[in-house]
């Protein structure tokens, strides 16, 4: 269990630790000359069951809130300390604010310097924690009148611990690793060590883990965990991390040390805000503030998703926007502060750390984050699947809910879902998923009825019409399922639905016969219409007419105005931008490489590229074009 000081200054947190640990945990040398504590302080005490009872000891004076604010996140129990002669001060009801928001829900009461005050004094400062408790999580918690001069009562509080830290629930180590760094050193002959509170999941030595958010690779040398060396450290230990591959100056306090997959470096978080009762006016929309998760702090405004003003007291939706990144996770905690880092102003709790900066008060964002309020995870994504017409994205649902692979895997398991495996693995509603279907065979139908003498759609043009949000590979997925059940069938890159046969009239087949070799002769380079109609000494526009019947029938596809190519030529194309992406390092293809490969013009080149932009094979990023669909046929 790791426990957490609170309490104005100079009420006697660090005598108090030093007499439950027998350590001083003021370790700077202005802490020592100046006799109050400016920064966190650690210390550790055995148990008799053999585990190690941790103490952060933090500042109690204003101008060091934001240090207190770096201890407390992550803590498990809180110890409120009060000065028997003086009873509650500010900084003692601002720290039991910080608790109540934080959600930390075990807490006990120091009454300390009960050999300064006589029993009518004692008996005063009892009643006002008691009223200063009420109306928070902490009402009712137990009080312990001590003396770190005397040590009276300091045993009964000890063994109060001891008890709290047996029934404390073990916090299971699930999800990825996180580390909230809140100090760097380094050590002769070892390195850079880093120390923090574990968040979530589990480290070994010889992991290999990410510094966030600066995404600089770590690897873990060594290890102490509640302040004993070790082969792994877990959730709600307090861990020292001997790291390799970054030096001192390259880690702060508010960095993270985490597991690859939770690097998402965010300025965005949507929060469900709670607004201190306390405070004497409503928090505004677009108030500039400071935010608190972990040991991380920045500056920033709150955007309120519900209306333009939250009233004292009151909860809602909210988006904080940073001015620097961290990273997050659901069910994070954090704290909000006004600009002036003078007073706290409300807490959060973190629902979606990669929230759109525009539509975030859609009733789609809303549906979305009044899923991700769930309690559970099923509940969680069962929520966000009927939300979703257009699928989950698994990778991202996993990283935000902080979820395994194998989690993730069995979660999806013991839901009825359909999931589309992939780079990107999506899972859709089995009624999304139907109405998808629907919708692509309602889709063909509708162009077999409008234009009758084409053949069908073409993969593109059949998602934008039916799926345009869709991810492509989940659309194939789909329109491979719809082919395996006899629903749809495939011409090349042509759908259409069964019995929806087409064919040349014969003079048309006969003309056909005669000009398809022209197209073929030089594949990369066919004539235009007016070239052909030239050569065969034939009308243009009867020409023209033919090969755009020819396209609706899938035998030719147009790559630009009058310029045909056959179906063959195109997928030798599309197989050379395959092979051009494969062979740049950084999957580019470019107008003059690919004009080399085929041996055509420059202008050609382009042409054949945008086509390709168009049919969804590619994308094309300033002066490149990219592999969007590699699954494409032709």
């Amino acid at each position: 269990m790791i426990v957490g000081t609170a309490g104005h200054i100079d009420h006697g947190k660090t005598a108090l630790v030093k007499q439950l640990t027998g350590v001083d945990a003021d370790r700077l040398a202005e802490e020592k000359s100046r006799g109050i504590t400016i920064d966190l302080g650690y210390a550790y005490t055995p148990l008799t069951s053999g585990e190690i009872l941790g103490f952060v000891d933090v500042p109690g004076h204003e101008k060091f809130i934001h240090n207190m604010l770096a201890g407390a996140t992550g803590i498990d129990f809180a110890l409120l300390v009060v000065a028997a002669d003086d009873g509650p001060m500010p900084q003692t009801v601002e720290h039991l604010q910080i608790i109540d928001l934080l959600g930390i829900e075990h807490c006990a009461v120091a009454l300390t310097k009960t050999d300064l005050a006589d029993a009518g004094r004692i008996a005063a400062a009892r009643g006002a924690i008691e009223a200063s408790l009420t109306g928070t999580r902490l009402a009712g918690c137990p009080v312990f009148e001590v003396s770190a001069h005397t040590g009276a009562g300091v045993a009964e509080l000890r063994a109060h611990l001891e008890l709290a830290a047996a029934r404390l629930d073990a916090r299971v180590p699930g999800g990825g690793f996180r580390l909230a760094v809140d100090r760097s050193f380094t050590v002769a002959g070892i390195g850079t060590v880093v120390t923090g509170t574990v968040f979530s999941g589990t480290v070994r030595s010889g992991d290999h883990l990410l510094l966030a958010p600066s995404g600089l690779k770590v690897r873990i040398r060594g290890i102490h965990a509640q302040n004993r060396p070790a082969e792994s450290g877990q959730t709600g230990q307090r861990c020292a991390l001997n790291l390799a591959g970054v030096e001192k100056q390259e880690v702060q306090r508010g960095d993270w040390v985490l597991a690859p997959a939770l690097h998402r470096p965010t300025r965005r978080l949507d929060v469900r805000l709670r607004l201190l009762g306390s405070e004497a006016k409503p928090l505004r929309h677009w108030t500039p503030l400071h935010v608190h998760l972990g040991a991380f702090r920045s500056a920033g405004h709150v955007a309120l998703l519900e209306a333009d003003t939250l009233e004292p007291g009151a909860g809602a939706w909210a988006q904080l926007v940073l001015d620097q990144p961290t990273c997050a996770a659901w069910g994070d905690r954090c704290i909000l502060r006004d600009a002036s880092a003078q007073r706290t102003l409300a807490g959060g709790t973190v629902l979606d750390t990669q929230p759109p900066a525009r539509g975030r008060r859609s009733p789609q964002r809303r549906a979305i984050l009044a899923a991700w309020e769930q309690d559970l995870p099923e509940t969680r994504l069962r929520a966000l699947l009927d939300s979703a017409p257009n699928g989950v994205d698994l990778g991202e649902f996993a990283a935000n809910a902080n979820l395994t692979e194998a989690e993730t895997d069995r979660l999806c398991a013991s839901l009825e879902l359909k999931k589309i495996d992939g780079a990107s693995p999506l899972a859709f509603a089995p009624a999304h998923w139907a109405a998808l279907s629907t919708g692509v065979i309602a889709a063909l139908q509708q162009e077999h009825q409008n234009v009758p003498d084409s053949l069908g759609l073409n993969t593109e043009q059949l998602r934008l019409r039916t799926a345009p949000r869709m991810e492509r590979h989940a659309f194939g997925a789909l329109l491979a399922e719809l082919l395996a059940d006899g629903q749809c069938r495939r011409d090349g890159s042509w759908w259409h639905l069964p019995g929806h046969e087409l064919s040349l009239a014969p003079e048309d087949e006969a003309l056909w016969n005669r000009l398809a070799p022209l197209l073929t002769a030089e594949p990369f380079q066919p004539p235009r219409v007016r070239d052909i109609a030239r050569a065969e000494n034939l009308d243009e526009t009867a020409v023209r007419r033919l090969l755009m019947r020819a396209a609706r029938l899938g035998q030719v596809y147009r790559i630009a105005h009058d310029h045909y190519f056959d179906r063959t030529a195109v997928a030798r194309l599309a197989a050379i931008v395959r092979q051009t992406a494969g062979d740049s390092p950084d999957g580019a293809v470019l107008a003059a490489e690919f004009r080399n490969r085929i041996g055509t013009g420059r202008k050609l080149a382009i042409h054949i590229l945008e086509f390709f932009d168009r049919i969804g094979l590619t994308r094309r990023i300033k002066d490149s074009h990219r592999l969007r669909d590699e699954t494409l046929e032709f």
